[in-house]
């Protein structure tokens, strides 16, 4: 099982869900962040943040290796100068208040 981690900017969400779902991930959630980094500095002399999402989903390895190939091909973005970024991280064990998550995931 791995945990996939997605950074993007806000005006690409909609990029962002189409990879979900062309690659079968139905759960999946998906908050705001506030993203800092090198650029020109505006009128107030600093760098403006910029306004970001993470989304994250719990998935079979199988679908992370082919989520993780979607964003290295990922067509539309707003500006391509801020890539989509995709993170995969080994998840060792995980439950929840009803059953095994796994159990859940592995089943499909």
């Amino acid at each position: 099982m791995k945990l996939v981690i997605l950074l993007y900017l806000e005006d690409d969400q909609a990029v962002v869900e189409k990879i979900l779902h062309d690659h079968g991930v139905q759960a999946f959630s998906s908050l705001p962040v506030t993203g800092h980094g090198a650029g020109a500095a505006g009128w107030y002399g600093q760098v403006a943040p910029y306004a970001s999402r993470m989304t994250f989903t719990l998935i079979p390895e199988a679908r992370a290796g082919e989520l993780l190939d979607a964003v290295k091909t990922a067509q539309g973005l707003q500006d391509p100068a801020h890539p989509l970024h995709a993170l995969q991280v080994d998840v060792e064990k995980a439950v929840d208040s009803g059953s095994p998550i796994t159990e859940r995931i592995d089943s499909k």
